[in-house]
């Protein structure tokens, strides 16, 4: 019997290392680690240690005689992956890094932002014993997207966060919630109390479509909606038009399939999540029966991963609903089904496409090969105009999707558009503005100044490809300390806490999250949700402010 990984893989790769056989890959190491959907162990090699199981910060592993439904589908996905990613040879066992220099006193880093990004890189600083960090968010809360982009229905995702508090409970760790940096604090500051500076503030901004009509009402960003269902404070006086019967999404990775998932599903589920209650008010009222989204490309390049695909199939009383026509591949495509999870994302579609629709359903509508032209109505949206693609190979061997000259419309006062993320400029700092992120290399900015995560890289991979991404910052970094290019005299804690105090009189320390995290679960007592969250600041400020000393270290 072996161990199996699942849908909730995080790709943290902490199973990677707990592994005495190295039977899960691929491992950071390898050059396709960047571009996966999800970690796999090879059945043939699993000695059935159970070893991964404990390592799994997201609870993603099982023996294969526990799995039920459609993760039984998760024991052929492991072992396809190495039809065509055979075992490495060769293996060595990890060894025991070089020990540190104890002879350079101790390294203050400053780290921006509270995500998973910034939370793992704390993490791998806070190894060393000689190091210092503080870290800087302007929410009221940490946890970044693990708390405002993880869908509510998908808690074990949500587990990663109880790794981060414990890596980041130290001595040598302090938070500073509700303080902005380039508000409360500058750029220069930071570097005048700190030896290094970490940025790790995502990419926040979202890609627009650029057809007429965007901008009418009715027309939102995807993840505004994905911030407004998770009680993000920012959004969370946010209104969506819900009257009409259906949404259209434009865009179908992850973010999408979150989003059309959350307008379809049964809302007595929504109902045992940390789902904010303004949204749940909204979507117990709601009359979307149907949400339409578009690719522009074929099935075998749809954006979503198969995971999330294949539990979009076990929804309760919605249909999945494709057409055949869509799923015939062109040359060009049909030979990406050498590649197993391509093979499998055009094998589920075509499993769903043979699903016959069944009254009374809700229902989710894939339509690849086609783009939207326009948004229309007289002062609000009222239908889009779409097109239909084909793809063909450019002059430089890229597949592209060109326009077919078919159209169509479709009626809705909800548009919903989720073609990718990108991040802003971070004043003092350089910042690729064709790319939307800090040019680095390996991390490395100028010298002390690093950054890791979306902003480094793009908004690319899932919550645990960060943590390889700032194994190899935090390389960088401790890289310069070493060889003593992060010396010289710096701010001390004291005078950082100073500092914002003076300018940011209502900062969030650890004791105060531990305050709102604790009154947030207690409201949620007696019933099957794990909280209920808070989505105004002032009160989040009022709680930790009244109760911190109840919880402080």
């Amino acid at each position: 019997m072996a161990y199996v990984i699942t849908q909730a893989c995080c790709n943290d790769a902490s199973c990677v290392s707990a592994c005495p056989v190295n039977c899960i890959h691929p491992t950071p190491e390898e050059r396709e680690f960047a571009q996966t959907e999800m970690l796999h162990i090879d059945p043939e090699t699993c000695i059935d240690c159970g070893a991964c199981v404990d390592a799994c910060p997201v609870d993603a592993i099982f023996p294969e005689d526990k799995l039920l439904g459609s993760l039984t589908r998760y024991r052929d996905i492991n072992a396809e992956y190495y039809t065509t990613n055979p075992m490495p040879t060769g293996w060595i066992p990890l060894t025991p890094a070089t020990p540190p220099r104890r002879d350079l006193g101790t390294l203050r880093v400053a780290v921006v932002g509270a995500g998973p990004a910034a939370c793992y890189a704390a993490g791998e600083l806070l190894e060393r014993s000689d190091v210092e960090v503080e870290m800087f968010e302007k929410l009221p809360t940490p946890w970044g997207l693990v708390r405002a982009g993880v869908a509510p229905d998908h808690p074990g995702t949500k587990e990663v966060t109880r790794m981060f508090e414990w890596s980041l409970d130290r001595p040598n760790f302090e938070f500073h919630l509700n303080v902005e940096v380039g508000k409360h604090v500058t750029h220069d500051e930071l570097l005048e109390n700190h030896h290094a500076v970490i940025y790790a503030v995502g990419a926040s901004s979202d890609r627009r479509l650029g057809i007429p009509g965007e901008d009418l009402p009715g027309v939102h960003a995807a993840t505004e909606f994905v911030a407004w269902y998770n009680g993000h404070p920012d959004y969370a006086e946010r209104t969506f038009d819900l009257s009409a019967k259906r949404a259209v999404i434009v865009g179908n990775g992850n973010v999408a399939l979150d989003v059309a998932r959350i307008l379809t599903m049964n809302v007595e589920e929504l109902e045992r999540t940390d789902i904010a209650d303004h949204a749940l008010a909204a979507l117990r009222r709601s009359n979307i029966e149907e949400v339409v989204l578009l690719g522009r490309r074929g099935p075998a390049q749809a954006a979503y991963s198969n995971p999330e695909f294949l539990a979009l199939g076990d929804l309760e009383n919605v249909d999945l609903v494709i057409d055949d026509a869509d799923l015939a591949l062109d040359p060009a495509s049909a030979t990406l089904l050498d590649d197993p999870a391509t093979a499998m994302k055009v094998r589920l579609a075509r499993e769903f496409a043979q699903r016959a629709p069944r009254p009374g359903h809700k229902r989710i509508v894939f339509r690849y090969l086609t783009s939207p032209i326009e948004v229309t109505g007289t002062g609000k949206a009222e239908a889009l105009r779409y097109g239909r693609n084909e793809l063909v190979v450019d002059e430089s061997g890229a597949l592209s999707a060109r326009a077919r000259g078919d159209e169509g419309s479709l009626d809705t006062s909800l548009v919903l558009r989720s073609i990718g993320y990108r991040g802003n400029p971070v004043g003092g700092v350089a910042f690729d503005d064709k790319r939307g992120v800090i040019p680095n290399e390996h991390g490395r900015v100028t010298d002390r100044v690093y950054v890791t995560g979306w902003i480094k890289r793009g908004p690319s991979g899932v919550i645990g490809t960060n943590k390889a991404c700032a194994k190899e910052t935090v390389s960088s970094l401790l890289a310069d300390f070493e060889a003593g290019k992060l010396l010289g005299t710096v701010g001390t804690r004291k005078d950082v806490k100073k500092l914002v105090e003076r300018r940011q009189p209502e900062q969030i320390g650890f004791a105060g999250w531990r305050a709102i995290d604790k009154a947030e679960t207690s409201r949620a007592a007696g019933s099957a949700r794990p909280r209920v969250k808070m989505t105004d600041k002032a009160e989040m400020v009022t709680v930790a402010r009244r109760r911190k000393r109840l919880f402080a270290r």
